[in-house]
């Protein structure tokens, strides 16, 4: 069995240019990608208040709810019998 020297067959050539051409196809997307996509749109840097009315109205709820959780549980009646 004889090995075969690939410079003198030609298989390196075959892989020199198959790495360029895929070389050259990243590339080409690359350029493609960064000179087409000009639609970018601007998008608006959003703050939230903290001071909103759905926070005052849950904290009504939380006072409310421990108000009921310190009523007593029994009401003594106005006249001793």
């Amino acid at each position: 069995m004889k090995i075969e020297n690939p410079f003198e067959s030609g298989h390196i050539k075959n892989y020199i240019l198959l790495y360029v051409s895929v070389i050259v196809i990243v590339v080409l997307f690359f350029l493609a990608t960064t000179l087409f996509d000009n639609d970018q749109k601007q998008i608006e840097k959003k703050s939230f208040d903290v001071n909103t009315t759905l926070i005052k109205e849950q904290k009504k709820i939380e006072l409310e709810k421990q108000k009921e959780r310190t009523k007593p549980r029994f009401k003594l009646l106005n006249k001793a019998y």
